[in-house]
């Protein structure tokens, strides 16, 4: 595989205890997680010295990285502004638990809108919030990662490349997130191509739209295998990272404002490992053709 590329993946699709994550990851042969869930207790809710104590000697023991911080951050309303003054101290924590970890990245969001309003009249006051944030992981020396995510500001591409260009700060960059953008109604090759020069970090999700469903890496709308194609001859260098969403796992309940059976209806019959393992296989074959390709 490209010497260049990382796959990486939230482990905590595999299971909540964050020792089976790690057994399931190490098995497959993977030396990077994203940071997510961790004995059923989302990231943010954790304390430096929880980290250090508890997480950090785990990680160490199995030979595990971790790519990014799979925050909750940018996941409150945009007019809740006691939750964003606690989420401006939960990032505090979260850039000093990233130095611990010897992590670059800290995952996040630009806000949800209120309910049956209009994402665009919110512009300012998210662009405004988002600097802040981008003030505090720069005194860490952080990088946040601003991902596409539905029912948020920045959910559609054309929102997205407006917050990353007037903000405006080495440490808020894109992740790129195929699944969301499908199910968002958008075109991934025309999104790709209007943020290429913001995106840092991979996030690997497929979906089809008639249903929105999440589907194996591949077999969706996202376009994955050309777009990456794209990205790694345009010398992308980074994290591909595994969020298979083809089972209903614990932490799902906190990702969607909505019901999450709604996006994975029928567990495909396979458990956290099987969804996982699937995703991982699925990703490496991609690779390899687009490698074989290159070669040929």
């Amino acid at each position: 595989m490209n010497q260049d590329l990382n796959i990486s993946g939230f482990s905590d699709e595999i299971s909540s205890d964050f020792n089976t994550q790690l057994e399931v990851v190490s098995k497959l042969g993977m030396h990077y997680i994203s940071l997510r869930g961790i004995d059923g207790k989302n990231i943010g809710d954790f304390t430096v010295e929880e980290i250090k104590e508890n997480v950090l000697p785990r990680l160490q023991k199995r030979n595990v990285a971790v790519s990014s911080i799979g925050s909750p951050i940018g996941k409150v309303f945009i007019n809740d502004e006691e939750g964003f003054e606690k989420q401006k101290k939960m990032l505090d924590t979260l850039c000093q638990i990233s130095h611990v970890l010897d992590c670059q990245y800290i995952r996040i969001f630009s806000f949800y809108i209120p309910k049956g309003e209009e994402a665009d009249p919110y512009k300012d006051e998210v662009i405004d919030k988002l600097k802040q944030f981008a003030a505090i992981a720069g005194k860490y020396n952080v990088i946040l990662l601003h991902e596409n995510e539905k029912d948020i500001y920045g959910d559609i591409s054309r929102r997205c490349h407006e917050i990353l260009k007037a903000v405006d700060s080495p440490y808020f960059k894109a992740i790129f997130d195929f699944a969301n953008f499908v199910q968002c109604g958008e075109d991934t090759q025309d999104c790709y191509d209007l943020l290429e020069d913001e995106i840092v970090y991979i996030h690997i999700k497929d979906a089809v739209t008639t249903d929105n469903q999440n589907v194996v890496c591949g077999t969706g709308e996202g376009k994955i295998p050309e777009i990456l194609a794209q990205a790694i001859k345009g010398g992308y260098k980074g994290f591909l990272t595994l969020e298979p969403h083809l089972v209903l796992f614990d932490s799902l309940k906190d990702l969607e404002l909505e019901d999450a059976t709604e996006i994975i209806k029928d567990n495909k019959g396979l458990d956290g490992e099987g969804g996982y393992k699937l995703q991982y296989e699925a990703l490496v074959e991609i690779l390899k053709n687009i490698e074989s390709k290159e070669n040929a």
